[in-house]
């Protein structure tokens, strides 16, 4: 009786404080996702060249990457709020130095604040597991996946429909969300004591090996993983993953740019933005419970499989589309590979990792893939920029091609978590 009368209690107390880190996150990913078709556009009314663009959207990822763990450890000792708080509020004001940006060195700075500032996931991820029960936390760490589905759906088609008032009006729009996230944090989410209380009460706040954060100088803790053959050709497969993806996303825009027209006129930030809302769209279709019956059906590692062959037929065959509706369809066609590969993915690099490196094999991916946020857009604006369309295109899918070359030899995975 005493089981059936505290456990709606226990719920409560569970479901309760991920409630305001879900709006977080949806809010802030919903302000990225609407620069995100427009960046490119807006950079070139202001003189910048497809490499130029390329810089812009990598000095983002450089800034990301060395400052990512440091607030992580920052909030480690301070608590996640303050350090949330101050991570969007460096993002609003990297919006509303984006919207008034009259020159390149004004774009630069905007977006190096905003990188340097772009901690919301990890604290959102470390707050998750202050406040879930071990056992619990894969279930709980699920909404940040929901959230960057909504983000990619909505976030694109919001930029696409009011760009058409003007470029500066997403932006606006991404900082009326940036100041909404600080307002949802102020008021909605526990503070360090409330979140402290809850932890104790449901057995949680044990830092488990691997769940410490590592700086960016500490790559010789990343080491030992690459040692074990059938991991590192995981995190190998992980690696082209990223760079194809990243090399595609940072590309499309200025590659539809130059290829396309839709009613007389190339392709701009209304069309882009809706391409993408198309992408997210089936993302969440895909993910929305098919993936998992696949998964069923064929095993993660065939759908690896699948979906790097997917994604490396798609990528290279938009390089031989010629109008908006081919390409429409060879984009769907990439989205629903991509959408089956990634969650597939990295569960087989979870299980390989074990139970007690989630968090160091977590963030090892996180480091690769901001690695290929690095490179890549620097890559598709040289290749854009002197009229290799086509190239962009072939290379992104010979990235996913070769993936399949390191697929693991061993047929055997840990079991899944239950």
């Amino acid at each position: 009786m005493s089981t059936q009368t505290t456990e709606p209690a226990a719920q409560r107390r569970l479901a309760s404080p991920l409630l305001p880190i879900f709006l977080v996150v949806v809010v802030d990913v919903l302000g990225f996702t609407i620069i995100l078709p427009l960046l490119p556009f807006y950079s070139e009314r202001l003189g910048a060249s497809p490499a130029v663009v390329g810089a812009l959207v990598s000095t983002y990822a450089v800034c990301q990457l060395i400052s990512g763990p440091i607030l992580g450890q920052i909030s480690d000792r301070l608590g996640r709020k303050p350090i949330l708080i101050i991570s969007q509020a460096g993002t609003l004001v990297a919006f509303l130095l984006l919207a008034f940006a009259r020159s390149m060195p004004m774009l630069f700075l905007a977006r190096a604040i905003d990188g340097a500032t772009a901690g919301n996931l990890t604290i959102a991820q470390a707050y998750i597991s202050d406040v879930t029960r071990p056992e619990n936390r894969a279930k709980s760490f699920a909404i940040i996946g929901i959230a960057f589905g909504f983000g990619f759906l909505v976030g694109p088609a919001i930029s696409g429909f009011l760009a058409q008032f003007g470029y500066q009006a997403p932006i606006f729009a991404a900082a009326a969300l940036s100041f909404t996230t600080i307002l949802c944090t102020t008021i909605f989410l526990p503070n360090r004591e409330q979140t402290q209380k809850i932890s104790a009460a449901i057995g949680g706040g044990e830092a488990v090996p691997g769940e410490r954060r590592l700086s960016l100088l500490s790559w010789g803790e990343y080491r030992r993983f690459f040692r074990e053959q059938g991991l590192a050709r995981l995190l190998t497969e992980w690696l082209f993953f990223a760079f194809s993806f990243a090399t595609f996303i940072s590309g499309f825009a200025l590659f539809a740019e130059r290829r396309y027209t839709w009613h007389g006129h190339p392709v701009g930030v209304k069309e882009v933005g809706y391409l993408f809302a198309l992408s997210g769209f089936i993302g969440i279709i895909m993910q929305g419970g098919m993936v998992g019956r696949l998964v069923k059906r064929f095993g993660e590692r065939r759908m690896v499989q699948i979906g790097f062959l997917t994604s490396a037929i798609g990528y290279a065959a938009i390089g031989f589309t010629n109008t908006i509706w081919q390409l429409i369809w060879m984009s769907s066609f990439t989205s629903i590979g991509a959408a089956a590969l990634r969650p597939a993915l990295t569960s087989l690099i979870t299980q390989k990792a074990g139970r007690r490196e989630q968090g160091l094999i977590i963030g090892l991916t996180q480091s690769l893939m901001s690695l290929a946020q690095i490179t890549s857009p620097l890559i598709s604006g040289i290749l854009i920029e002197h009229r290799f369309l086509t190239t962009w295109a072939v290379w992104a899918g010979i990235l996913s091609a070769l993936a399949l070359f390191f697929q693991p030899r061993s047929s055997r995975t840990a079991p899944d978590a239950v």
